[in-house]
């Protein structure tokens, strides 16, 4: 599968339809594509498909050198001494994502990758930058806060526990709701992104009524849910 993979990629490039990412460009064109080879990436190595997201990485590693090399002039707002650091350390830790993989150490592929990929996020921040993207990516820390008391409660559905998972998922909803008002007009009328916004922020007020009803079996179906559409919408728009 592989080298099926390769040959096409290769075929892309000397068609001309690969030729726009071989091509030196500033910080802010260039990064886009290898952020989407590393959520790619962190998608293959979750589901253990490590040939595929070692095919990924190889892609974001190429553009990696690619973007140091070309990067001369450190482009506003990034402040000049941020962006470097950033290029070297991260370049290193893309390197370490693909010796776990090499290894066939996922989870530490995973790891790093998400290290990587904050890393990333803590730049723009302080720069003052902030989209759809920044939004999408902060939401799995409410989403691990509502697994984990959804996870409580699907063991001992008490009161208390009902009351903490109403609480995650509404932090959760709000942060979607969130999301879907950084959307530009473009993106928010996409039936695409209209499904996975609007089905997790429904379910996450589905999984409030099945936590208040006491049915632990319905909250660990939600649960199943919302993860799903938390995972897809960072692979999508993060």
């Amino acid at each position: 599968m592989r080298c099926i993979i390769i040959i096409m990629l290769a075929w892309l490039a000397s068609s001309g339809l690969g030729a726009e990412a071989g091509s030196p460009k500033d910080f802010a064109t260039a990064i886009p594509p290898i952020m989407a080879n590393l959520r790619t990436a962190a998608s293959y190595a979750r589901t253990g498909n490590v040939a595929l997201a070692q095919m990924e990485i190889d892609e974001a590693l190429a553009a990696w050198k690619r973007l140091q090399d070309s990067v001369i002039a450190l482009p506003p707002p990034y402040a000049p001494a941020a962006l470097a650091e950033f290029l070297a350390r991260d370049g290193e830790r893309l390197a370490a994502v693909a010796r776990a993989l090499d290894n066939g150490d996922t989870a530490a592929a995973g790891r790093e990758l998400l290290a990587l990929r904050r890393s990333f996020h803590e730049l723009r921040r302080q720069a003052g930058l902030y989209d759809l993207g920044d939004c999408v990516f902060e939401i799995a820390p409410a989403m691990e806060r509502l697994r984990v008391a959804a996870t409580r409660f699907g063991e001992q559905p008490a009161s208390a526990r009902a009351e903490d998972t109403v609480a995650a998922a509404g932090a959760f909803r709000d942060r979607l709701q969130r999301c879907n008002d950084w959307a530009s007009a473009d993106v928010s009328g996409q039936g695409e992104f209209r499904r996975l916004i609007d089905g997790a922020i429904a379910s996450s007020g589905e999984i409030a009524h099945a936590a208040m009803a006491g049915d632990g079996p319905l909250v660990h179906r939600y649960l199943i849910e919302l993860q799903s559409y938390a995972q897809l919408l960072d692979f999508r728009y993060g």
